[in-house]
């Protein structure tokens, strides 16, 4: 049986990734740090609290998973935070918050996952499509996203004998557009879209950048 770990289960993107796999009879461990999380338990038994950007917690999390999988086939790093806030009333914990949630935690949980993942894994990437959140307010979250997408791009260039995708979607209805003074578009992709999507491009051997714009 095919195993996943999903670091950022418990968002919207998240959640139905771990759902579609738990569909496709995949051993799932989910990891999240959101309240209310533990509601993935209805999806699989595997569940985790941890703070992406804390090494200890990660370590944690993946010695957890050692103890039940020899190697992981897909990791995927899901996990994120955004806030509107402009760079005058910006202090530095809430740029820490956004760095930390985006891309901190993407170098963390990849630095300790690694050796936990199967020669031939595949590792995918949430990102966004940067270019159209240089935005006011937005410039944390513009700066960690595009920061994301260097180390994804170095990183590909490590891992040669593993795939290594970032995912680029549009604008996607979650709950992030409640904390934006901004108009969700009434084109934006559903979570269940993004995560077939990904899913797809895993089986059909994708690696590199993935464009989800409709």
């Amino acid at each position: 049986m095919k195993s996943a770990l999903i670091w950022g289960a418990g968002g919207g993107i998240g959640r139905a990734l771990v759902k579609q796999l738990n569909d496709e009879d995949w051993t799932i461990y989910a990891v999240s740090h959101r309240p209310g999380a533990q509601n993935l338990k209805d999806l699989t038994p595997h569940v985790f609290d941890a703070n992406v950007a804390v090494p200890f917690e990660v370590q944690t999390v993946v010695s957890s998973v050692s103890q039940e999988e020899e190697e992981v086939d897909l990791s995927i790093y899901a996990s994120g935070d955004i806030v509107s806030i402009k760079t005058a009333e910006m202090g530095p914990d809430a740029w820490d918050q956004i760095m930390d949630a985006n891309l901190t935690g993407a170098h963390v949980t990849t630095h300790y996952g690694l050796p936990l993942l199967a020669p031939n894994a595949h590792l995918v990437f949430l990102g966004a499509i940067r270019e159209r959140l240089r935005l006011p307010g937005l410039g944390a979250y513009a700066a960690a996203k595009a920061g994301l997408e260097a180390f994804v791009d170095a990183l590909g260039k490590e891992e040669r004998k593993r795939r290594v995708t970032l995912v680029r979607p549009a604008a996607v209805d979650t709950e992030f557009w409640e904390k934006v003074p901004f108009r969700m578009p009434a084109d934006a992709l559903s979570p269940e879209v993004v995560a077939q999507r990904v899913l797809e491009a895993h089986y059909q051997g994708h690696k590199g950048r993935l464009e989800l714009s409709d």
